[in-house]
């Protein structure tokens, strides 16, 4: 058995010693990058690696040329490969990430992990604290080296667009693009990230913590398609942004616990798209 969106703490518990497991500590706080790495010393999931957002899960965010891309670009996919070996990572490995945050980060190198075509990566449900309340403990013990894994760079599990096709779409609609900021930003107040409040035209707004329940673990199949089916119809057809291309993973996964496969990934996000003042901006709801 492996697991492809969650896993939750009992199951991680129970059957830890008969996968072939990389745990992944994706702790952060986007208003100080150090929080992961502190965090992790402090105490992390035994035997659990630690995988920066800025520098393993995302790539410079401009180009040679000078275009900038966004806060949290994509990272170059053979290096994310190579970073992905490091950690120890098989193309027969399960892996399973965790943060702090319900997810939000996790869920950024699950997506990651199906871009470069590994199935086998889930985001613990209810994160850390779920696996404390099961009365295990942390450890500040950093694993020891480990053999380089053969993880492949397969065909991707999940497709992107860019701004240039979203552009397209402001002229001959066929995508519903789904922002998966908090609702203040969404309509251009409060912001505090990024040069310019708003969102892209025609953008629906699905907060990603939307998908939790109170105590911090995702809802059920059942209830995520219900309520995801009153915000886009066909999945296939739907394109997940946010500020920077990282809470979206979030609703996509979800998505895809729902059993809404096949929506897009906006990397760029309102980051890239907003950077460029020839692109319109919308705001209010």
């Amino acid at each position: 058995m492996t697991y492809q969106t969650l896993i939750s703490a009992s199951d991680l518990k129970a059957r830890a010693q008969y996968l072939n497991l990389v745990l992944v500590d994706c702790r952060h706080d986007l208003a100080n990058p150090d929080f992961g790495r502190q965090a992790y010393a402090a105490g992390h999931l035994p035997q659990a690696r630690f995988a920066h957002l800025d520098e393993l899960l995302s790539g410079p965010k401009t180009d040679a040329t000078g275009r900038f891309h966004g806060r949290h670009p994509l990272p170059d996919r053979q290096q994310f490969v190579q970073a992905m070996r490091d950690l120890g990572i098989s193309n027969d490995t399960q892996v399973v990430a965790y943060d702090a945050h319900g997810g939000m980060f996790a869920a950024r190198l699950w997506w990651l992990l199906r871009w470069i075509g590994h199935s086998d990566v889930a985001v613990l449900d209810g994160g850390m604290a779920a696996w404390q309340a099961l009365g295990e403990n942390l450890s500040t013990e950093v694993p020891p080296p480990t053999a380089a894994g053969n993880i492949q760079d397969l065909s991707s599990l999940v497709p992107t667009v860019d701004a240039q096709a979203l552009l397209e779409n402001l002229r001959n609609p066929s995508l519903q693009v789904v922002d998966a900021r908090a609702p203040d930003r969404f309509r251009g107040e409060n912001e505090t990230l990024d040069a310019v409040g708003g969102h892209i035209p025609g953008a629906k707004n699905r907060f990603f913590k939307d998908n939790l329940q109170a105590d911090g673990h995702f809802k059920s199949a059942t209830q995520l398609r219900e309520e995801w089916l009153a915000v886009i119809g066909d999945p296939q057809a739907a394109v997940m942004q946010c500020g920077s291309g990282v809470t979206a993973c979030h609703n996509l996964l979800a998505l895809e616990v729902a059993g809404l496969s096949g929506a897009s990934l906006y990397p760029g996000s309102w980051s890239e798209w907003s950077s460029d003042p020839q692109r319109p901006v919308a705001t209010g709801n």
